[in-house]
């Protein structure tokens, strides 16, 4: 894979550009024709990007509101909305952050519409998250589960985090009921280990990262104010990746590794406006081959970086249509390689797949 400037990667998506007929997992089936004229995306020109050995990036679809997950309505219930009127259907104010659980149920933070939502597309059910019963989703942002499919979001203007069981039901807060839970400033980023039971939460304000147990008791504490190997300057995204610490230390505009103790590894980035600089890095994450994907909202793209820091391609560009961006913000890869973008000033969600080297090399048998 080898690094694209901005032209050639336009070039290359314009020259890709395919006419297709989606067909997708039962965890997407609901991006179909059975929603209205603005949400069918059945057939559309969608980009393509093709790689070495095989490796593609294809733009899957995009959702925004209930009304994509929910099936279609009876006749019995579509008299009722004739006369009593059409539902109020939740939809994305301004997506943030993303992550998705074992039952393939994709999670969103929105802080625009203080909750979060929850679209399962194989059930065909919608969920909405809001407040506990003493204090409200102000601000959430980051969000991950537990091996339990427990959700953890990070509440920013509070301070805390908000815990919810599978159900969605509150459970407990996490970070400013006691001295032992770290009192966080401005907490944003979140990372849960599922095999060793632990949570990592960055603290943008305090520059650190608290790594706790799941029931937020603190085990260590990294970094600390500065522009060093392993000091931070507003960390925000976090992301784990086997024994590494994947920090986006924004305003040092530069992404850090450390291991799982804190110990610095490597580091690449900086600053600047074009194309392998960041200036307003945002969601990361990590595919199969351990390649690094990092929005950047100035750029209104995704850069795709090795390990070392090489640039090896870009994806998106501003606009609204297919595979365009606004403001883009999380990122999240599962563990099928389907990239989840939260494309915030377009109010919705957009969903690619990458195909690795191994995987289109399996392709072929």
């Amino acid at each position: 894979m080898r690094a694209l400037s901005r032209e050639a990667n336009t070039s290359i998506v314009a020259a890709a550009l395919l006419l297709v007929t989606l067909s997708l997992p039962a965890s997407v089936a609901a991006f179909e024709s059975r929603q209205d004229s603005k949400t069918v995306m059945t057939a559309l020109t969608v980009p393509v990007i093709t790689m070495d050995g095989g490796r593609r990036l294809e733009f899957v679809g995009a959702f925004s509101t209930e009304r994509q997950v929910t099936p279609n309505r009876s006749f019995w219930k579509r008299a009722l909305d004739f006369i009593a009127g059409a539902p109020d259907y939740h939809r994305l104010i301004c997506p943030y952050g993303i992550t998705t659980d074992s039952r393939g149920r994709i999670i969103v933070t929105d802080p625009g519409a203080m909750a979060v939502h929850i679209f399962d597309f194989e059930k065909r059910k919608y969920h909405r998250l809001e407040s506990g019963k003493h204090e409200e989703l102000l601000s959430p942002i980051g969000v991950a589960v537990d091996a339990q499919d427990n959700i953890y979001v990070t509440e920013s203007r509070s301070g805390k985090v908000f815990v919810f069981n599978a159900d969605g039901k509150f459970r407990r807060f996490i970070g400013s009921e006691s001295r032992d839970e770290g009192f966080f400033k401005r907490p944003t980023g979140i990372a849960i280990d599922k095999q060793r039971g632990e949570l990592f939460v960055s603290d943008t304000l305090r520059d650190k990262i608290f790594v706790m147990d799941l029931q937020g008791h603190v085990l260590r504490q990294i970094g600390g104010r500065g522009s060093g190997p392993g000091e931070f300057n507003f960390p925000t995204e976090i992301a784990l990746c086997g024994n590494d610490l994947l920090v986006v230390d924004a305003m040092n505009f530069r992404v850090q590794i450390l291991d799982r103790q804190g110990r610095f590894l490597t580091q690449f980035g900086e600053r600047g406006s074009s194309i392998g600089t960041l200036f307003r890095p945002k969601g990361m994450s990590v595919d199969s081959e351990g390649n690094i994907y990092l929005v950047d909202a100035l750029l209104e793209t995704v850069q795709v970086f090795g390990r070392d820091g090489t640039l090896l391609y870009t994806f998106g560009r501003t606009g609204g249509g297919p595979g365009e961006l606004q403001l883009p913000a999380g990122l999240w890869i599962d563990a099928s390689d389907r990239i989840y973008l939260a494309d915030s000033y377009n109010q919705r969600v957009q969903v690619f797949q990458f195909t690795s080297s191994k995987r289109a090399k399996g392709d072929r048998h």
